[in-house]
Protein backbone atom coordinates (compact mmCIF):
# COMPACT_ATOMS: atom_id res chain seq x y z
CA UNK A 1 0.00 0.00 0.00
CA UNK A 2 1.61 3.58 -0.82
CA UNK A 3 2.14 5.73 1.31
CA UNK A 4 1.71 9.29 1.16
CA UNK A 5 3.41 12.48 2.24
CA UNK A 6 0.68 14.79 3.10
CA UNK A 7 2.69 18.05 3.68
CA UNK A 8 5.07 17.70 0.10
CA UNK A 9 1.76 17.03 -1.49
CA UNK A 10 0.18 19.82 -0.04
CA UNK A 11 2.67 21.91 -0.98
CA UNK A 12 2.62 20.54 -4.58
CA UNK A 13 -1.18 21.80 -5.04
CA UNK A 14 -0.55 24.98 -3.43
CA UNK A 15 2.10 25.91 -6.19
CA UNK A 16 -0.04 24.74 -9.09
CA UNK A 17 -3.17 26.87 -6.96
CA UNK A 18 -0.47 30.06 -7.31
CA UNK A 19 0.09 29.48 -11.12
CA UNK A 20 -3.36 28.70 -11.99
CA UNK A 21 -4.05 32.35 -12.50
CA UNK A 22 -1.53 32.74 -14.66
CA UNK A 23 -1.94 30.15 -16.99
CA UNK A 24 -5.37 31.34 -17.26
CA UNK A 25 -4.05 34.73 -18.43
CA UNK A 26 -1.52 33.69 -20.37
CA UNK A 27 -2.83 30.56 -22.30
CA UNK A 28 -3.09 31.69 -25.65
CA UNK A 29 -0.68 34.51 -25.67
CA UNK A 30 2.73 34.40 -27.52
CA UNK A 31 6.12 34.24 -25.06
CA UNK A 32 9.14 34.63 -27.08
CA UNK A 33 12.36 32.93 -24.79
CA UNK A 34 15.92 34.29 -26.26
CA UNK A 35 18.21 31.00 -24.77
CA UNK A 36 21.81 33.03 -24.60
CA UNK A 37 24.78 30.82 -25.42
CA UNK A 38 26.15 32.03 -22.30
CA UNK A 39 23.63 29.46 -20.84
CA UNK A 40 24.73 26.58 -23.72
CA UNK A 41 28.77 26.64 -22.50
CA UNK A 42 29.85 22.43 -22.08
CA UNK A 43 29.35 21.66 -18.71
CA UNK A 44 27.66 19.24 -16.79
CA UNK A 45 25.57 21.71 -14.85
CA UNK A 46 24.21 23.82 -18.06
CA UNK A 47 23.53 20.83 -19.73
CA UNK A 48 21.02 19.82 -16.59
CA UNK A 49 20.03 23.60 -17.32
CA UNK A 50 19.35 22.97 -20.86
CA UNK A 51 17.46 20.27 -19.95
CA UNK A 52 15.23 21.67 -17.28
CA UNK A 53 14.66 24.96 -20.15
CA UNK A 54 13.34 22.31 -22.39
CA UNK A 55 11.23 20.78 -19.88
CA UNK A 56 9.29 24.42 -19.51
CA UNK A 57 9.37 24.92 -22.83
CA UNK A 58 7.71 21.94 -23.23
CA UNK A 59 5.04 22.49 -20.04
CA UNK A 60 4.41 25.68 -21.20
CA UNK A 61 3.15 25.14 -24.95
CA UNK A 62 1.25 22.02 -23.10
CA UNK A 63 -0.96 24.08 -21.18
CA UNK A 64 -1.57 26.28 -24.49
CA UNK A 65 1.41 29.44 -24.35
CA UNK A 66 3.02 29.54 -27.51
CA UNK A 67 6.67 29.86 -27.30
CA UNK A 68 9.18 30.68 -29.49
CA UNK A 69 12.73 30.12 -28.74
CA UNK A 70 15.61 32.68 -30.40
CA UNK A 71 18.91 31.69 -29.44
CA UNK A 72 22.43 33.15 -29.43
CA UNK A 73 25.91 31.63 -29.14
CA UNK A 74 28.71 33.80 -28.86
CA UNK A 75 31.16 31.23 -26.50
CA UNK A 76 30.56 28.52 -28.63
CA UNK A 77 31.40 30.16 -32.01
CA UNK A 78 34.56 31.55 -30.42
CA UNK A 79 35.49 28.21 -29.18
CA UNK A 80 35.08 26.81 -32.36
CA UNK A 81 37.12 29.56 -34.36
CA UNK A 82 39.87 28.83 -31.43
CA UNK A 83 39.88 25.21 -32.06
CA UNK A 84 40.49 26.06 -35.97
CA UNK A 85 43.00 28.36 -34.82
CA UNK A 86 41.54 31.71 -36.07
CA UNK A 87 41.60 34.39 -33.40
CA UNK A 88 38.48 36.46 -32.88
CA UNK A 89 38.64 40.32 -32.98
CA UNK A 90 35.99 42.34 -31.74
CA UNK A 91 35.31 46.22 -31.97
CA UNK A 92 33.16 47.59 -29.49
CA UNK A 93 31.88 44.42 -28.06
CA UNK A 94 30.70 43.31 -31.65
CA UNK A 95 32.47 40.31 -33.55
CA UNK A 96 34.44 41.05 -36.56
CA UNK A 97 32.81 39.04 -38.99
CA UNK A 98 34.45 38.14 -42.12
CA UNK A 99 33.64 35.38 -44.56
CA UNK A 100 34.77 32.51 -42.75
CA UNK A 101 34.03 33.56 -39.88
CA UNK A 102 30.64 34.04 -40.87
CA UNK A 103 30.59 30.31 -42.21
CA UNK A 104 31.81 29.35 -38.93
CA UNK A 105 29.16 31.41 -37.31
CA UNK A 106 26.39 29.38 -39.27
CA UNK A 107 27.41 26.24 -38.49
CA UNK A 108 27.70 26.75 -34.88
CA UNK A 109 24.34 28.82 -34.54
CA UNK A 110 22.30 26.44 -37.28
CA UNK A 111 24.10 23.52 -37.03
CA UNK A 112 24.98 22.75 -33.75
CA UNK A 113 22.92 25.04 -31.03
CA UNK A 114 19.86 25.33 -32.45
CA UNK A 115 19.89 21.29 -33.16
CA UNK A 116 20.90 21.11 -29.39
CA UNK A 117 17.84 22.98 -28.44
CA UNK A 118 15.87 21.38 -30.73
CA UNK A 119 16.57 17.35 -29.52
CA UNK A 120 16.45 18.74 -26.31
CA UNK A 121 12.80 19.66 -26.46
CA UNK A 122 11.82 16.78 -28.85
CA UNK A 123 12.92 14.15 -26.47
CA UNK A 124 9.46 15.28 -25.10
CA UNK A 125 7.82 14.60 -28.32
CA UNK A 126 7.90 16.04 -31.83
CA UNK A 127 7.41 19.44 -30.87
CA UNK A 128 9.99 21.59 -31.77
CA UNK A 129 11.58 23.18 -35.03
CA UNK A 130 14.83 24.41 -36.01
CA UNK A 131 14.65 27.21 -38.24
CA UNK A 132 17.39 30.36 -39.26
CA UNK A 133 16.59 33.91 -39.94
CA UNK A 134 17.15 32.95 -43.36
CA UNK A 135 14.57 30.54 -43.84
CA UNK A 136 11.17 31.71 -45.36
CA UNK A 137 12.40 35.31 -45.18
CA UNK A 138 12.18 35.30 -41.85
CA UNK A 139 14.45 38.16 -40.94
CA UNK A 140 15.94 41.06 -43.80
CA UNK A 141 19.45 42.46 -42.52
CA UNK A 142 21.47 45.15 -44.01
CA UNK A 143 25.02 45.40 -42.62
CA UNK A 144 25.90 47.26 -39.73
CA UNK A 145 29.06 48.93 -40.42
CA UNK A 146 31.38 47.74 -43.48
CA UNK A 147 34.27 47.60 -40.76
CA UNK A 148 32.39 44.85 -39.06
CA UNK A 149 31.91 42.58 -42.12
CA UNK A 150 29.02 40.14 -42.25
CA UNK A 151 27.20 41.83 -39.34
CA UNK A 152 23.74 42.85 -39.57
CA UNK A 153 21.22 44.75 -37.93
CA UNK A 154 17.57 43.69 -38.39
CA UNK A 155 16.15 45.73 -40.83
CA UNK A 156 12.35 43.84 -41.23
CA UNK A 157 11.00 40.41 -39.69
CA UNK A 158 8.23 38.55 -41.74
CA UNK A 159 6.95 36.05 -39.19
CA UNK A 160 4.66 34.17 -40.97
CA UNK A 161 6.17 30.98 -41.48
CA UNK A 162 6.98 31.32 -37.35
CA UNK A 163 2.44 31.85 -37.14
CA UNK A 164 2.40 29.17 -38.94
CA UNK A 165 4.42 26.53 -37.04
CA UNK A 166 2.84 27.95 -33.70
CA UNK A 167 -0.49 27.61 -35.14
CA UNK A 168 -0.14 24.08 -35.71
CA UNK A 169 1.05 23.82 -32.30
CA UNK A 170 4.80 23.48 -32.48
CA UNK A 171 7.58 25.64 -31.23
CA UNK A 172 10.18 27.49 -33.43
CA UNK A 173 13.75 27.55 -32.52
CA UNK A 174 15.18 30.33 -34.45
CA UNK A 175 19.13 30.87 -35.15
CA UNK A 176 19.73 34.57 -35.69
CA UNK A 177 21.70 34.54 -39.00
CA UNK A 178 19.46 36.83 -41.06
CA UNK A 179 20.02 37.59 -44.64
CA UNK A 180 19.86 40.88 -47.33
CA UNK A 181 17.48 40.87 -50.24
CA UNK A 182 19.93 39.75 -52.81
CA UNK A 183 20.65 36.39 -50.02
CA UNK A 184 23.87 37.71 -48.53
CA UNK A 185 23.94 36.16 -45.00
CA UNK A 186 24.89 38.24 -41.76
CA UNK A 187 25.25 37.73 -38.01
CA UNK A 188 23.29 39.34 -35.85
CA UNK A 189 22.97 40.17 -32.15
CA UNK A 190 20.83 37.93 -30.70
CA UNK A 191 19.01 39.99 -28.36
CA UNK A 192 18.19 42.24 -30.99
CA UNK A 193 16.47 39.78 -32.85
CA UNK A 194 14.70 38.37 -30.02
CA UNK A 195 13.12 42.04 -29.50
CA UNK A 196 12.70 42.16 -32.92
CA UNK A 197 10.88 39.13 -33.62
CA UNK A 198 8.81 39.73 -30.07
CA UNK A 199 7.33 42.94 -31.31
CA UNK A 200 6.47 41.09 -35.06
CA UNK A 201 4.47 38.71 -33.55
CA UNK A 202 2.93 40.67 -30.42
CA UNK A 203 3.95 38.87 -28.00
CA UNK A 204 2.59 39.28 -24.33
CA UNK A 205 6.24 38.33 -22.88
CA UNK A 206 9.66 38.70 -24.14
CA UNK A 207 11.91 36.46 -21.74
CA UNK A 208 15.76 36.78 -21.64
CA UNK A 209 17.65 33.52 -20.01
CA UNK A 210 21.44 34.46 -19.58
CA UNK A 211 24.46 33.92 -16.93
CA UNK A 212 23.28 36.50 -14.66
CA UNK A 213 20.09 36.83 -12.01
CA UNK A 214 19.02 40.34 -13.58
CA UNK A 215 19.48 44.08 -14.28
CA UNK A 216 21.60 45.54 -11.28
CA UNK A 217 22.09 49.04 -10.26
CA UNK A 218 25.47 48.40 -9.31
CA UNK A 219 26.84 45.61 -11.42
CA UNK A 220 29.20 43.97 -8.74
CA UNK A 221 26.61 44.54 -6.00
CA UNK A 222 24.17 41.11 -5.72
CA UNK A 223 21.71 42.79 -3.45
CA UNK A 224 21.05 45.52 -6.29
CA UNK A 225 19.13 43.25 -8.22
CA UNK A 226 16.24 45.21 -9.82
CA UNK A 227 12.62 43.28 -9.36
CA UNK A 228 10.96 45.30 -11.60
CA UNK A 229 11.93 48.52 -13.92
CA UNK A 230 9.87 50.77 -16.47
CA UNK A 231 11.70 51.69 -19.51
CA UNK A 232 12.30 55.08 -18.53
CA UNK A 233 14.08 53.52 -15.33
CA UNK A 234 15.64 51.04 -17.36
CA UNK A 235 16.94 53.66 -19.93
CA UNK A 236 17.99 55.87 -17.03
CA UNK A 237 20.27 53.00 -15.78
CA UNK A 238 22.04 52.34 -19.33
CA UNK A 239 22.61 56.04 -19.51
CA UNK A 240 24.19 56.50 -16.22
CA UNK A 241 26.61 53.16 -17.12
CA UNK A 242 24.97 51.10 -14.75
CA UNK A 243 24.26 48.49 -17.47
CA UNK A 244 27.52 47.30 -18.69
CA UNK A 245 28.67 45.74 -21.99
CA UNK A 246 26.73 42.73 -23.17
CA UNK A 247 23.89 43.73 -20.70
CA UNK A 248 23.00 46.86 -22.65
CA UNK A 249 22.07 44.92 -26.08
CA UNK A 250 19.34 43.46 -24.10
CA UNK A 251 18.29 46.50 -21.65
CA UNK A 252 17.95 48.19 -25.28
CA UNK A 253 15.80 44.84 -26.75
CA UNK A 254 14.17 44.93 -24.00
CA UNK A 255 12.73 48.59 -23.75
CA UNK A 256 12.35 48.78 -27.68
CA UNK A 257 10.10 45.96 -27.42
CA UNK A 258 8.01 46.86 -24.45
CA UNK A 259 7.32 50.79 -25.82
CA UNK A 260 6.30 48.96 -29.13
CA UNK A 261 3.33 46.88 -27.07
CA UNK A 262 5.17 43.64 -25.68
CA UNK A 263 3.50 43.99 -22.51
CA UNK A 264 6.67 43.39 -20.52
CA UNK A 265 10.13 42.29 -21.00
CA UNK A 266 12.31 39.88 -18.50
CA UNK A 267 15.72 39.67 -17.80
CA UNK A 268 16.85 36.28 -15.83
CA UNK A 269 19.49 33.39 -15.24
CA UNK A 270 19.01 30.53 -17.24
CA UNK A 271 20.87 28.50 -15.38
CA UNK A 272 18.74 28.11 -12.71
CA UNK A 273 16.69 25.10 -12.52
CA UNK A 274 13.13 26.05 -13.82
CA UNK A 275 13.93 29.52 -14.06
CA UNK A 276 10.83 30.28 -16.67
CA UNK A 277 8.41 28.83 -14.83
CA UNK A 278 9.50 30.54 -11.91
CA UNK A 279 9.48 33.94 -13.50
CA UNK A 280 6.05 32.92 -15.06
CA UNK A 281 4.04 31.55 -12.78
CA UNK A 282 4.71 33.66 -9.54
CA UNK A 283 4.50 36.85 -7.90
CA UNK A 284 7.49 38.15 -7.04
CA UNK A 285 9.60 36.26 -10.12
CA UNK A 286 13.78 35.51 -10.17
CA UNK A 287 14.72 38.02 -12.09
CA UNK A 288 14.32 41.58 -13.66
CA UNK A 289 10.85 42.39 -15.40
CA UNK A 290 10.23 45.48 -17.36
CA UNK A 291 7.39 47.30 -17.90
CA UNK A 292 6.12 50.17 -19.97
CA UNK A 293 5.34 52.46 -16.85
Amino acid sequence: MRRRDTSTAAMKASVLCEALPYIRRFSGKVVVVKYGGNALADSAGEERALRSFADDVVLLRSIGIEVVVVHGGGPQIGALMQRLGKVPEFRDGLRVTDAETLEIARMVLVGKVNRDIVGAINAHGPLAVGMSGEDAGLIVAAPRDPALGYVGDVTAVDPSIVTRLVAEGLVPVIATIGADTTGQAYNINADTVAGAVAVALSAEKLVFLTDVDGIRSDPADPSSLCSSLTCAELEALVAQGAVKSGMIPKALACAHAVARGVASAHVLDGRAEHALLLELFTPEGIGTMVRPS
